[in-house]
């Protein structure tokens, strides 16, 4: 999840076109008019329109096309840009379309997908993040429904960490039936991460910090290939714009972005899995790291996390889904929980059933209302659905379902 070297700039001959011929998946774009899909690229290569301002101008007109149609008067004293920002756009407007077009024929002719956030099939977790890109550029057959989850570590992985990668991700494939992994198909943790994905069968996203007319690192290719088949990759970069240092940062935002839960799996104290894992955490979502000795430099990044309360100490697939639940959401049940089911009182049942309800957690209170037992009552089944492990108590006499 980090920058380029120069000795890994040996990309031209691995260029991401080739994959079509390979895997012929119907992947066009449905949403937008060739026009507005023009507008909306249009609209990201004009010079000082930054993604937040972008954002803006498309909720305030609607469409991009409008966006580029706007004289100066409306566009400083209706869409409160700046003078300096609307001459800008004025100005440009007319070469952003021709190199547009440019990119536009490209998409046409490797039947690239493409959503705008103005689509109903953008995903609506990025859509949260304040910068979300105002247009995606892909290549696969993936969605953005389920459980995304996001697993981000350091290049230079151990055996140890690529192993403990894929365990987790094929116990956790086995449990959450509506899985995607999420990464940035760099070396280290991110590949292992898609490649485990990949042998469970499940489908794997990789966001590149790059046009996709190209695969980097090339030595990834063929996972690459095998990726647009179940799952795909992902970009807002058109074309043509190669994997420099700062598109790796702003990739990173995406991948956080995407995913309700990210993960990290060894990381030095600086890395950019860590700046992944704070963009998580900052946008409100549940952030993980496995632990190492305090001696490992390759777990100096996991500590650090897990030691300012931004991440939670996971050390296996169990404790990881005890703390989201997602097993849980997913409909599925161990027989184990399944016995005892069949074994709950009717009372206890109700309880169980009010409980469910709620994902973070519930007072006594509140059950007390739901069901119509007394507050002696509800206590003594909580008590006892404890001692069966299908109820844990949280912290402000607070309550959740296993």
């Amino acid at each position: 999840m980090q920058g380029t070297s120069a000795s890994e700039k040996n990309y031209s001959s691995h260029r991401f076109p080739t994959i079509q011929a390979v895997v012929p998946v119907d992947d066009t774009n449905t949403q937008m008019s060739d026009n507005e899909l023009l507008c909306h690229i249009a609209l990201t290569r004009i010079p000082d329109i930054g993604i937040v301002t972008a954002r803006t101008l498309l909720n305030f007109f609607g469409s991009a096309e409008k966006v580029l149609s706007a004289d100066y008067d409306t566009l400083v004293h209706h869409a409160d840009m700046s003078s300096k920002a609307a001459e800008t756009l004025i100005s440009e407007r007319n070469r952003a379309k021709d190199t547009a077009a440019k990119e536009l024929a490209f998409i046409s002719q490797h039947r690239l997908r493409t959503l705008s956030i103005l689509d109903d099939e953008y995903p609506e977790s990025l859509r949260a993040i304040h910068d979300a890109p105002i247009l995606l550029y892909g290549k696969g057959n993936f969605n953005f429904k389920g459980h995304l989850l996001s697993i981000v570590g350091t290049r230079t992985c151990t055996d140890r960490g690529r192993q403990l990668c894929h365990d987790f991700v094929v116990e956790l494939s086995r449990r959450v039936p509506d899985l995607t992994i999420i990464s940035g198909l760099a070396y280290g943790i991110d590949i292992a991460s898609h490649r485990a994905a990949l042998e469970c069968g499940i489908p794997t996203i990789g966001v590149l910090a790059h046009g996709l007319d190209r695969i980097y690192p090339a030595v990834n290719r063929q996972t690459a290939v095998e990726m647009v088949i179940n799952g795909g990759l992902l970009t807002e970069y058109p074309s043509g714009t190669e994997p420099e240092r700062m598109n790796f940062v702003a990739r990173n935002r995406i991948v956080a972005g995407l995913s309700s839960a990210t993960i990290v799996i060894e990381s030095k104290q600086r890395g950019g899995s860590l700046i992944t894992a704070q963009l998580a955490f900052e946008n409100g979502r549940d952030v993980f790291a496995f632990p190492g000795r305090p001696q490992d430099a390759l777990s100096a990044g996991c500590n650090n996390l897990i030691r300012r309360n931004i991440a939670g100490l996971i050390t296996s697939a169990d404790d990881f889904l005890e703390a989201t639940g997602w097993a849980d959401k997913g409909g599925l049940q161990t027989s184990l929980e399944t016995q005892l089911f069949a074994e709950l009182s009717n009372e206890e049942s109700q309880v169980m059933s009010s409980l469910r309800k709620y994902e973070d957690g519930v007072s006594v209170n509140t059950i007390v209302s739901e069901t119509g037992m007394t507050f002696a009552e509800v206590s003594a089944l909580l008590f006892n659905l404890e001692l069966k492990n299908m109820v844990r108590s949280l912290p402000g006499g607070q309550y959740r379902a296993c």
